[in-house]
């Protein structure tokens, strides 16, 4: 028999990046088997949170693939089955857009229309400085959408960033089991 397959597509919301990549081996170390996707930017971009070089190295020796990093390579996953789940970790304001749009420019927007074509789930990690704002029409949109979940969320600074909203990655692994049953885990909103 084999492993339950997470699709795991990184953004580029480079601050939550070792809270990500934490949760990617947390599901790794619960016995997923996990591939790993990244957008354009975030395989792409050294920040002052790291190098994009030393990301892809940690990701690829964890999960032992080869990361999902461009429109073509996306394209496959829904058609062939790749993924039981997949999860957007962290999904920024501008994918979640894209999500909500139909739109399709990137590895990790390719790998969820590709995956959603085939009526499987997709889990969204948000984490936006605009979540409460330009993105809320989105996360609203998406919340109305077939076959997408939410990590529960909070806002993360309410006085500083009164509009922005972060996703508990704690609970990536959760939300994972009950979006394969075709659930949400509540409350979304904590």
């Amino acid at each position: 028999m084999s492993k339950t397959c997470v699709g795991y597509a990184m953004c580029g919301s480079f601050c939550t990046f070792s809270k990500a990549i934490r949760e990617m081996k947390n599901l790794i170390n619960m016995g997923y088997d996990v591939l790993p996707i990244m957008s354009e930017t975030a395989s792409s971009t050294d920040t002052r949170f790291g190098k994009a070089k030393d990301f892809i190295e940690e990701i690829e020796n964890m999960t032992e693939k080869k990361i999902v990093n461009s429109i073509n390579m996306a394209e496959p996953i829904g058609p062939k089955k790749m993924c039981d789940v997949l999860v957007v970790s962290p999904c920024t304001g501008n994918t979640l857009g894209k999500i909500s749009w139909g739109i399709t420019d990137t590895a990790v927007t390719m790998a969820v229309k590709s995956h959603l074509r085939i009526l499987r789930p997709v889990v969204l990690c948000v984490a936006t400085n605009d979540a409460l704002s330009a993105s809320a029409q989105n996360i609203g949109r998406l919340l109305n959408t077939k076959n997408v979940y939410f990590v529960p969320f909070s806002q993360d600074d309410p006085i500083n960033k009164p509009n922005s909203l972060v996703a508990h990655f704690d609970l990536i692994p959760e939300s994972v089991e009950y979006a394969l049953k075709g659930q949400q885990i509540q409350p979304v909103i904590r």
